[in-house]
């Protein structure tokens, strides 16, 4: 922690956005077919060291495959577990209409992690992928409700 402490501070305003998201998934396979679902592109791989695979979504989003999981079971060491690790619990993508959303995932025969919330940013709701990992999908409103 005093490593930390001791920097200095600066705004990095050079970075411009999230490049992508690395996910490790067991297999690739079923990882592709199931974000292909909600509209995800194949591009390249697997390849690598560690071998990685790349989808991308026509929005931008850009998700890394990381081919080497290899536990037995889906438990999300981040979420399914009393024990609160650090890490990144979730990524959200943002809608333009939630129950729009809502909609596609009952055609896709996705279950909901849960039920829909509001919350002083938007409507969202939670689904997971065939390894676990967890998706909210959000109709953001942005920060105003903080604002007052």
């Amino acid at each position: 922690m005093a490593y930390f402490e001791k920097q200095k501070a600066c705004n990095m305003e050079i970075i411009t956005r999230i490049n992508h998201i690395g996910l490790r998934v067991k297999d690739f396979e079923i990882a592709r077919n199931f974000y292909a679902r909600l509209g995800f592109k194949y591009i390249t791989g697997p390849g690598g060291p560690e071998p990685v695979a790349i989808v991308e979504h026509p929005s931008g989003v850009n998700i890394n495959f990381i081919l080497n999981a290899d536990q037995e079971d889906n438990t999300n060491q981040l979420m399914d577990i009393a024990t609160k690790h650090t890490g990144y619990t979730h990524i959200a993508l943002e809608v333009t209409n939630i129950e729009t959303a809502l909609e596609q995932m009952e055609q896709l025969n996705i279950p909901l992690s849960g039920d829909l919330m509001q919350h002083p940013t938007g409507s969202s709701f939670f689904i997971r992928d065939p390894d676990g990992n967890v998706i909210e999908f959000i109709e953001y409103i942005g920060l105003s409700a903080f604002s007052k």
